[in-house]
């Protein structure tokens, strides 16, 4: 499985290359008074707003940093409901795509958060996946996507 690897704080992460829309550098994003810290801000992507998290901050961390190699990825992200949304995600170091060997995925043994998954090791240490769509809490769900909360 192809997996696009990037840094929160320290640690290696992965996400699944299926469901990266793409990959952009570092945009100007229109902030959102009174949003709660995980959100980064919102792009224009094409003319549609989307949101952005700072994966660092959703994972309990300090903002991400700036760097030339921090970058939104855009993904796929499915509700509950089953409605697709684009959902930028900022990440620190993203490093590029790595194969994955499927059958070389294992549990992490702890389960600190909901969408942290399995684990690979390689040559640079271990590489964890991250579910997307367990990414966003209900309340930040509700919070970004109003219409389908409403629907529920």
């Amino acid at each position: 499985m192809k997996v696009l690897v990037f840094h929160i704080g320290a640690d290696r992460y992965g996400l699944p290359l299926r469901q990266v829309r793409r990959v952009l550098p570092l945009l100007e994003l229109k902030g959102i008074p009174l949003a709660p810290d995980s959100v980064a801000g919102l792009m224009n992507l094409h003319g549609d707003p989307v949101p952005v998290i700072d994966l660092a901050r959703i994972s309990g961390g300090p903002p991400a940093r700036q760097h030339f190699d921090t970058r939104i990825m855009v993904v796929d992200y499915s509700t509950p409901g089953g409605m697709l949304h684009a959902l930028g995600l900022m990440a620190e170091r993203v490093q590029g795509v790595q194969n994955v060997v499927e059958q070389e995925l294992a549990p992490s043994g702890v389960q600190a958060a909901p969408f942290l998954g399995r684990v690979a090791g390689d040559a640079l240490g271990l590489v964890q996946l991250v579910d997307v769509d367990a990414l966003l809490p209900a309340e930040l769900r509700a919070r970004l996507f109003p219409a389908e909360a409403a629907a529920e």
